[in-house]
């Protein structure tokens, strides 16, 4: 199954919470989930009790929408969460926040994870000092993302134009990174924590579980 390319909104909307999904829409009166409090399509309205495997499911969709991943990638990003040391649950978090395109969006140089992923891709964006155009590019500590000079000097980059709506999108950054907006860098100097992640209620052990069946 590839990546979903449908209507963001519609996400939002079934999972009955707002993933951040369209950027300063999501932050505006625009934002769907704010002006329909029910699910999309001709069902929407109706009520059901949820099945232990449709409550599990649905937060481990809800989980792979909001970080912008395919099935395949979400279930290779728990493979190598269950192999590292600790909890599983709280290395797939950490796996899924040290992603390139999530540390781009992080630092507040992209107003959508898919503006995030758009970017990287175009070779935007470089870690320590060499070009990666590998969205699902997984950091590690002390590494430095920075944008490139080549589109440091277009006025027309995307990446400024994020800054400035940082303050109006109230966007989190989160304790781990640290940004420097002058210089456009932001540099992994500690490991992400569950506490960290604030932006949408998350409950791992679910996803889990639903693996672990």
């Amino acid at each position: 199954m590839g990546r979903y390319s449908g209507a963001a909104c519609k996400i939002c909307r079934r999972e009955n919470e707002k993933l951040f999904l369209k950027g300063e829409r999501c932050t505006s009166g625009k934002c769907s989930l704010d002006r329909r409090r029910y699910g999309p399509g001709i069902h929407g309205r109706r009520r059901r009790k949820d099945s232990d495997y449709r409550v599990r499911l649905r937060e481990k969709q809800k989980v792979r929408f909001y970080y912008g991943l395919s099935e395949r990638q979400f279930k290779n990003s728990f493979i190598d969460a269950e192999r590292m040391r600790g909890v599983t649950g709280s290395n797939l978090l950490q796996v899924l926040e040290l992603r390139l395109d999530n540390v781009v969006y992080r630092a507040g140089f992209a107003v959508s994870r898919a503006q995030a992923r758009q970017l990287v891709s175009h070779r935007h964006f470089q870690v320590d000092g060499s070009a990666v155009n590998i969205p699902s590019y997984r950091l590690s500590l002390s590494q430095v993302v920075s944008v490139r000079e080549k589109s440091r000097a277009s006025k027309d980059c995307p990446v400024f134009g994020a800054i400035e709506t940082m303050g109006t999108r109230g966007k989190f950054r989160p304790r781990w990174l640290e940004v420097n907006d002058g210089q456009l860098t932001a540099l992994v100097k500690d490991w992400p924590k569950r506490e960290d992640i604030v932006d949408i209620p998350i409950n791992e052990q679910l996803i889990v579980e639903l693996y672990s069946k």
